[in-house]
């Protein structure tokens, strides 16, 4: 049986501005996480071009483009991604550690001090409920000052009270920072708090 060549997404041309919010929205299946796994340089597409400002990603070996990610983008994902081995603490630090900064103790203590986690410094992921485990994530994605950050449903495996209190930080520490947001979520009423929402339909963006 001859390949069959799976085209997931279509024709898609589109531009985010720095400081913007965009949500991505549409069906199960529309194409919403492989779309953000492109702009994240996560993916490589088979064709067409994935630029953030002045680097275009198929131009940059795999290293680079981790440098690129590690330099200048943070990730909240739905299922926290947090090392078990690790404190809360050391789990916020480790991007910033890993990029070199001299204070990432500091950065990590300050944002999860602003996540309302100040004394959960030295607690594990299991000891951590899932919005604690969330917004240590959180803290993680901004401790590192990113100039991009990327949201793939943040409040999916969460409860609507506690996912509602989660946007909410997110929201307000975006503002603070003046990131670029792009997220990936099915909820309308997150979607709507955003700049702008780009909607996907097997795998075209429709208006």
């Amino acid at each position: 049986m001859p390949d069959t060549e799976l085209e997931i997404l279509k024709g898609i041309d589109l531009e985010i501005k720095a400081g913007e919010t965009v949500a991505i929205v549409g069906a199960s299946g529309s194409g919403k996480s492989t779309l953000l796994g492109l702009l994240a340089g996560l993916d490589e597409p088979s064709e067409g071009e994935v630029w953030i400002d002045d680097a275009e990603l198929g131009a940059l070996s795999e290293d680079q483009r981790a440098q690129l990610r590690g330099d200048r983008v943070g990730f909240v994902f739905q299922s926290f991604q947090l090392l078990p081995s690790l404190t809360a603490l050391e789990n916020v630090m480790l991007p910033a550690e890993l990029a070199g900064a001299d204070d990432a103790a500091s950065q990590a203590q300050r944002f999860l001090g602003r996540v309302g986690l100040s004394e959960r410094l030295d607690h594990y992921p299991r000891q951590l409920s899932g919005g604690e485990q969330q917004r240590v994530a959180i803290a993680r994605a901004f401790a590192s000052s990113p100039d991009l950050l990327f949201a793939d449903e943040p409040t999916g495996n969460l409860d609507t009270a506690t996912g509602a209190h989660v946007i909410d930080l997110l929201f307000e520490l975006n503002v603070e920072t003046g990131t670029t947001l792009v997220l990936v979520t099915h909820e309308h009423r997150l979607a709507e708090r955003c700049d702008r929402i780009l909607k996907l339909d097997a795998g075209r963006l429709v208006t």
